[in-house]
């Protein structure tokens, strides 16, 4: 497959690292040499310094012969024109970044399918889309559901009187007598660790689990954590992702928006009746005690500055606020959210890159999502007739060592799985793999 990338921008630096492991032919376009150099010495891709929107560019990229053209330079302009003019020369399918949400909301005016677009993505949509997802669960620091919830994914922090503390994954297995949830990655000191039967579990380990629905509630009580109703937020920062955010949760949730531009406060509460508007600066700890931070039972920091997001979350936790979101705009910040106090960090480039990396494996996989600071990616696979995972038992079947079954679905029940579990042809299977034997294990259920 050949993908032409315009953009080595964080975007499109970490969506080539997630392709590169697939071994596909990537060219990465930009005007900066410095990110270009930069992209080269870690990346195995090809390079070209340009104007993404010249022919004679796209042309030296052999636009003619791309599967796929992927624009997330961070000038909407640049991309909607490199999509079209990529197009018109013979790309396959185009994907284009923008800011302006009218684009995904009034295709009833205007499909940029008309005019060579095959897709556009909005990181601050999505940033605020994942937001709502991670407030589902207040108790873990990242949840996903499979399948309306019959199989849940959620990630706990390991701390001192869990009863996993201290204990391998074998020594756990006493408190698993029913087997509904699995064990499928462990973050330390950020790296990312597949575990195995002799991994031990250590204080400050952030532990991911796969669990049946009757095993959400059972992985709680092992590590010491009790689920809150989420019933009252406090947004800081009134940028698209902090509107987009409180539009999303309004009818569900009471929430309290801050924002320190005058201005833009009325802009918004006339478009958002239903969230009540402050304005204030959020780094002022009185402001937000006298805006009742202490009977919250979310912060999500959403402002253009990551050490105001990451200093209020800390504030608001420490005021007992129990769910706290920050979004950051450095990466390497992620790793450290939950060292630091922040239950989690959010990256929208990360999140873009992800989402498009999701689009581009549809139809092989069912499902796809990634955990914020894991080296990993969750995928769910169906099994066909002719699968080579069929007919042999899970423990003798060579599945990569950086890869884990978490769980099936079958015939619309969960379940976790063992060493002698056996697979069916339609049944719905979700792994845990690291980005560089994603091919392999897709090559078991092909």
């Amino acid at each position: 497959m050949r993908i032409i990338i315009a953009g080595a921008g964080d975007v499109g630096f970490h969506l080539a690292k997630l392709l590169a492991y697939e071994e596909q032919d990537i060219v990465i376009i930009d005007l900066d040499a410095e990110r270009l150099a930069y992209t080269a010495n870690h990346l195995d891709v090809g390079t070209i310094r340009g104007s993404a929107t010249s022919f004679r560019v796209l042309e030296e990229a052999k636009v003619s012969k791309a599967d796929l053209l992927i624009a997330v330079t961070e000038s909407e302009e640049t991309n909607i024109a490199t999509c079209i003019i990529g197009k018109n020369l013979g790309a396959m399918r185009t994907i284009a970044r923008i800011s302006n949400t009218e684009y995904l909301h009034r295709k009833d005016k205007l499909d940029l399918k008309d005019i060579g677009i095959d897709e556009i993505i909005s990181p601050e949509s999505l940033a605020a889309r994942e937001i709502k997802r991670l407030l589902k669960e207040s108790a873990s620091t990242d949840s996903f559901e499979f399948d309306k919830g019959m199989l849940s994914l959620m990630g706990i922090t390991v701390e001192e009187e869990s009863e996993l503390n201290g204990k391998t994954l074998t020594e756990t297995a006493y408190l698993n007598p029913d087997h509904n949830f699995t064990t499928v990655a462990i973050l330390r000191d950020q790296k990312t660790i597949i575990p195995h039967g002799e991994n031990k579990f250590e204080v400050g380990d952030h532990a991911y689990f796969v669990a049946q629905p009757d095993g959400v509630d059972h992985v709680l009580s092992l590590t010491g954590k009790k689920r809150v109703p989420i019933k009252n937020i406090m947004i800081l920062g009134g940028s698209k992702i902090g509107f987009n955010t409180a539009k999303n949760l309004s009818k569900k949730y009471n929430i309290k928006l801050i924002e320190k531009d005058k201005e833009k406060c009325f802009e918004m509460a006339n478009m958002l009746p239903d969230t009540l508007i402050i304005n204030g600066d959020g780094r002022d700890v009185e402001l937000l005690s006298e805006e009742g931070i202490k009977d919250m039972d979310a912060f999500i920091a959403v402002t253009g500055n990551s050490e105001t997001n990451i200093i209020s979350s800390l504030v608001a936790k420490n005021h007992g606020v129990n769910k706290t979101i920050a979004l950051v705009e450095n990466m390497d910040y992620i790793h450290l959210s939950q060292n630091i106090g922040v239950d989690t960090m959010i990256n929208k480039k990360l999140i873009a890159a992800n989402f498009i990396f999701r689009y581009i494996r549809k139809g092989e996989v069912l499902n796809l999502t990634s955990i914020h600071g894991v080296n990993a990616e969750i995928l769910e696979f169906e099994v066909k007739e002719k699968s080579k995972i069929l007919d042999q038992e899970l423990q003798n079947i060579k599945f990569p060592e950086t890869a884990i079954v978490g769980g099936i679905i079958r015939n619309g029940k969960g379940y976790t799985v063992r060493g002698n579990f056996m697979f069916q042809p339609k049944d719905r299977v979700v792994v845990l793999s690291r980005p560089e034997c994603i091919h392999k294990v897709e090559s078991f259920f092909k």
